[in-house]
């Protein structure tokens, strides 16, 4: 079993080279809306400061509140490594739980969007602190920004990216508490940097504008709240954006979509679509075998299978990396890590007709197995 030591420097590594920007997508929009949110106005009952100096809140350090945020969530991904290495995969939640928290996220980030644009109202419905715990905090800390971007922090535990899910596994996987810590707090700050900077940016840009970049700020999470709550869709299998592709046949009775003419694993010369491994097939024993091979995406992306057959669908990992990796069937509760280089197969049973849909854990990949009875 690998040290804590280890098991830290492989989530810091992970976290620098990989979890930055993937969990920057998800979470880029929380750490926005946290470190630029509109204040509310001050109570007519506050003394007044003097006219040539400004608020404590405006001459603290634009890192404060940044800070606050890499706290709270380096603090509670470290607990659920600790929980993780101690009850293992029980702790784990299914792929529609993860799908309605990262729609609750969305849902978040249109409050600070809105709360952004300075629409009345909002800011009574913007996650914050009680009143005495946010004067607790002030008299400690002499500004006003800290808490809540702490506690949304804190909060990202909820809305775990791609890589994220890998992480969590190997803490699983660990065996105690402090290896399962050691490795999602290793993780957390080698993401931390480009959180850092961005958190700055953003939090900088503000200040220095006089809150001209408020609206502008505002759009940009707005955006990605957009693209969340679709990606939580498609993560939860409920719906599909994707468009399919000009379809192409298998070798044998089976008919394979989604690889297109101009995709670089295309070979109409192979008999297989391009794929190492025929996609849908029959062994000796006559159960169907349907193959999914897995990179940085899943190709193909669309099955047509025949119902009534037992099933089993292989992930044929081929240097896999990135959302593609962490593999869900939302309908089964199926979560799988797949292999880098290697296979690993999951029985989907006796399939009656009908789609199955499959996404990676963030909803960006997405893909359908079609069954059909009496398929030729």
């Amino acid at each position: 079993m690998p040290s804590s030591v280890a098991l830290l420097i492989t989530g810091a590594s992970t976290g620098l080279l990989a979890g930055g920007a993937s969990c920057a997508a998800i979470q880029g929009g929380l750490l926005a809306g946290a470190v630029t949110r509109r204040r509310a106005p001050a109570p007519t009952s506050v003394r007044k400061t003097p006219r040539n100096s400004l608020p404590a809140s405006e001459t603290a350090t634009p890192l404060a509140p940044v800070g606050a945020f890499l706290v709270g969530k380096l603090l509670s991904h470290t607990l659920l490594g600790v929980l993780l290495g101690i009850f293992g995969s029980a702790l784990q939640p299914s792929p529609r739980v993860q799908a309605v928290l990262m729609l609750a996220a969305g849902l978040l980030m249109v409050l600070f969007a809105l709360d952004l644009f300075g629409v009345k109202g909002v800011g009574r419905l913007v996650p914050r602190p009680p009143a005495s715990f946010g004067r607790l905090m002030r008299r400690s800390t002499k500004t006003d920004s800290a808490v809540t971007p702490a506690l949304i922090g804190f909060a990202t535990v909820l809305v775990p990216c791609g890589v994220t899910l890998s992480m969590e596994l190997l803490a699983i996987t660990s065996g105690s508490a402090v290896a399962g810590a050691a490795v999602m707090a290793g993780f957390v700050l080698g993401t931390s940097p480009l959180f850092a900077v961005l958190g700055y940016l953003f939090r900088r840009s503000s200040q220095a504008l006089s809150g001209r970049l408020a609206a502008l700020t505002g759009v940009v999470v707005l955006v990605v709240a957009v693209w969340t709550m679709a990606s939580a869709l498609q993560a939860g299998g409920w719906v599909s954006f994707r468009t399919p592709g000009k379809t192409t046949a298998a070798s044998g009775p089976f008919i394979v979509e989604g690889v297109e003419e101009n995709d670089p694993l295309y070979d109409p010369g192979a008999g297989q679509t391009g794929v190492d491994l025929a996609p849908v097939s029959i062994d000796a024993s006559g159960k169907q075998i349907v193959t999914l091979t897995v990179t940085d995406f899943y190709v193909p992306t669309q099955f047509t299978a025949r119902a009534g057959v037992p099933t089993t669908l292989v992930l044929h990992g081929k240097d896999s990396g990135g959302c593609a990796r962490a593999f869900t069937i939302p309908e089964l509760g199926v979560q799988e890590i797949v292999k880098r280089d290697g296979d690993t197969e999951i029985d989907l049973g006796t399939r009656k007709p009908g789609t199955l849909r499959f996404s990676c854990a963030m909803g960006m990949q997405t893909g359908a197995i079609d069954f059909k009875k009496d398929l030729q």
